[in-house]
């Protein structure tokens, strides 16, 4: 699956999905139309900031505090990620992070992920800080038996 993270820290690099490119320069978003493109707060930030052409991906898993997408993104499909109930994908719990669906989420091979909530495992640092990369592996993992990738 060819997917992208714009602005991902290096010590997520590890974490990523499979077929997953950690991306550092904005230019490097134009090269084609991703199936499914994650943008970090960061990312977002710097987006907004450069100039360049048009980014298009189908599916694009953004903050949801965003004021307004960055201009040069199009999407077909954008979930929103963080601590709002208005957000496609939060965490219904800080404590003992659970990662909650609000609503179906399209995945870039057509399936969807119904409305769900996933307990997490131990995280290598904090679930809200890191919902761009758990987004990216619910959409593109396989999910057996209601456990999260």
């Amino acid at each position: 699956m060819d997917a992208a993270i714009f602005h991902c820290p290096m010590e997520w690099a590890f974490l990523l999905p499979p077929g997953t490119r950690r991306i550092t320069l904005g230019t490097e978003l134009e090269e084609h139309i991703w199936p499914l493109l994650a943008l970090t707060p960061g990312g977002c930030r710097m987006l907004a900031e450069e100039t360049g052409g048009g980014i298009i991906c189908r599916l694009l898993l953004a903050p949801g505090d965003l004021p307004a997408l960055p201009d040069r993104v199009r999407a077909e499909t954008v979930v929103t990620y963080g601590l709002s109930p208005r957000d496609s994908l939060t965490l219904s719990s800080l404590a003992e992070p659970v990662l909650c669906v609000q609503r179906a989420l399209p995945r870039p091979d057509g399936t969807a992920v119904d409305a769900q909530e996933f307990p997490l495992p131990p995280l290598p640092g904090p679930a809200e800080t890191l919902l761009p990369l758990l987004g990216l592996r619910l959409l593109q993992m396989p999910l057996t038996e209601g456990r999260f990738p």
